[in-house]
């Protein structure tokens, strides 16, 4: 399980920053109506973000890597060209390689993903 307290107050790459970090065992839907595992609230520069409780170590980090790289890229000024034109199909892939290379969401594998996405090198 990830703990929210390693992410909270993260400065990321981009100068974002994961304002919160929690976890509900409530149902969640996008914007559209399906269901979603994470919702992410962007308030300027600031990510809070919102996952089911109940997903394994895996999908969890997946998770996060999506709903971070996902944030990161709309909040963005000037998004980096590799993420220009993501759909949300490309977000999930983008995440799950990033789980599969670097291992489990941690702060320090946050900031690698979104540095390999070319973020922060404004």
């Amino acid at each position: 399980m990830i703990d929210p307290s390693q992410f909270v107050g993260l400065r990321l790459p981009g100068r974002f920053v994961i304002a919160d970090l929690r976890f509900t065992q409530e149902p969640m839907a996008d914007a559209i109506g399906r269901e979603a595992t994470a919702q992410t609230r962007i308030v300027g520069r600031n990510f809070f973000l919102l996952l089911r409780g109940e997903m394994g170590s895996r999908e969890g980090s997946v998770s996060l890597y999506h709903e971070v790289l996902e944030a990161a890229a709309v909040a963005s000024d000037n998004p980096p060209a590799s993420v220009i034109g993501f759909n949300e199909g490309e977000f999930e892939r983008a995440a799950r390689a990033a789980c599969d290379r670097l291992g489990p969401a941690s702060p320090e594998n946050l900031i690698r993903m979104l540095q390999q996405h070319g973020f922060g090198q404004e």
